[in-house]
């Protein structure tokens, strides 16, 4: 297992661009995905795309961004690319629904965004695991549900829509401490 201990730099600083290129003329540059939940985290165990197991430990003045260079030398090197974040997309179709929907998704201590009157819920898992929750709302069609994919911003907690939307404002995140 390779063990990560800080970040070198960003793929876009010239002289690591520079040595990234020649390497990928080579094929020797080797991607991790991570995901966008996960680039706050300091301590991660994860595999390159190329089947490489590292075990990241990064300083606490160090975080993990998309396009964070991991590794580089004469032979290869080891990039972070930012997964990209997928949001749940409940629409309320009453004040009452909206409600009653914000109650569940408070008692189940989800990360949500809200755009106006449509509330975004931050997905770390399967989609099928947060619909089966709101089962009831959505089935009878009192909360419409869709899908929307984010690219991530260089390590910013901050999201759009991908759809283009206008969503009624900027957004707020807001992350419920999932202890209780």
């Amino acid at each position: 297992m390779l063990r990560i201990d800080r970040v070198l730099g960003s793929r876009m600083e010239p002289e690591l661009s520079e040595e990234l290129h020649r390497l990928e003329h080579r094929g020797a540059v080797d991607v991790v995905n991570v995901p966008v939940a996960d680039l706050a985290r300091r301590r991660l165990l994860t595999t390159t795309d190329r089947g490489v197991e590292i075990a990241i430990a990064l300083p606490r003045d160090q975080k993990l961004f998309d396009g964070a260079v991991l590794l580089l030398d004469e032979n290869s090197a080891i990039v972070v690319r930012a997964a990209t974040q997928r949001w749940l997309r409940l629409e309320p179709r009453s004040i009452g629904d909206a409600v009653e929907l914000g109650y569940h998704v408070g008692n189940l201590h989800w990360r949500v965004r809200f755009g106006g009157e449509v509330l975004f819920v931050a997905l770390e898992g399967r989609t099928e695991d947060y619909t089966a929750r709101l089962e009831d709302l959505i089935a009878s069609r009192r909360v419409g549900v869709s899908v929307l994919d984010e690219e991530a911003q260089d390590g910013a907690d901050r999201a759009e829509p991908s759809s283009g939307e206008n969503n009624g404002g900027t957004p707020h995140l807001h992350r419920h401490d999932r202890s209780h």
